[in-house]
């Protein structure tokens, strides 16, 4: 199978040489295969968003590689590597532009990595293309190619987000608690097109989740971070027949220490 990711012992300290310095990613060595889809959890402070912002390129790592379809992208800047990396956030606003309709949101994302000349915007079989995209989402917003996406909810925003960051299928999909913002109902909705495209267009993605049952329930595989370090790795039959009380205990056994943090504890 092959290699999607690379991470060669990246470390990355903040503010370091200060009286606040903080040593957020120790050392991580990891390898992801095309087509895995990652769910990534840990407490506060283990480092996962430090973790996906270093594959994203949002800011330099200071020690380590990072090979991105065995190519070197470890100075390459954020920009650049958006046109193989995607990405949904948290907050719904900042993958889409409020002010334009869904079309033009999907037209933006239609010709990522692509030339532009002066030609039109949107054509006619560029709509039906986001017309087609649309409907598979089940939301009806086929039907409102022409609304401001300043006016859908953040379930809605949201889902048409997620399908913005696969509409051009990228090398590596990055989801940064993308439901988090969301009230339970609507973040199981949007949980489930996240399984639902991931699989269809059979993308390689890393989910971050406090959620442990959902790290369990989603993807072919799960890793746990603890103060800047990978101590959980799980995949194949192993995460399949694997139960929170079952991580919990692979975390204290691989960290010397329990799950302190209630969010994980109670999700």
């Amino acid at each position: 199978m092959a290699t999607a990711l690379e991470l060669k012992n990246i470390h990355k300290t903040f503010e370091a040489g200060s009286v606040n310095e903080n040593h957020v990613l120790k050392g991580i060595d990891f390898t992801v295969n095309e087509g895995d889809f990652i769910t990534v959890i840990g407490g506060n402070g283990a480092g996962k968003s430090t973790f996906l912002n270093s594959i994203a390129g949002s800011f330099p790592v200071d020690e380590g590689q990072i090979l991105l379809g065995g190519s070197d992208i470890t100075k390459e800047s954020a920009y650049k590597r958006a046109s193989h990396i995607s990405r949904v956030f948290q907050d719904s606003k900042l993958g889409t532009a409020s002010r334009l309709s869904i079309e033009e949101n999907l037209a933006i994302a239609w010709k990522r990595g692509k030339k532009r000349g002066l030609g039109r915007g949107i054509c006619k079989k560029d709509r039906e293309v986001y017309r087609d995209e649309l409907k598979k989402l089940g939301l009806g917003l086929e039907d409102r190619l022409k609304m401001d996406v300043g006016l859908l909810s953040g379930g809605q925003r949201q889902a048409l987000t997620l399908l913005m960051a696969a509409l051009v299928t990228p090398k590596l999909l990055l989801l940064d608690e993308h439901t988090a913002a969301l009230d339970p109902k609507t973040s199981q909705m949007v949980l489930d097109l996240t399984d639902q495209i991931i699989k269809e267009k059979k993308l390689t993605a890393l989910m971050i989740t406090h959620n442990m049952e959902q790290a369990i329930h989603y993807g072919n595989r799960l890793i746990m971070m603890n103060n800047g370090r990978i101590v959980v790795d799980v995949s194949g039959k192993e995460k399949e027949n694997l139960t929170v009380p079952d991580l919990l205990n692979l975390f204290k056994k691989n960290s010397g220490s329990d799950v302190s943090e209630d969010a994980l504890l109670l999700a």
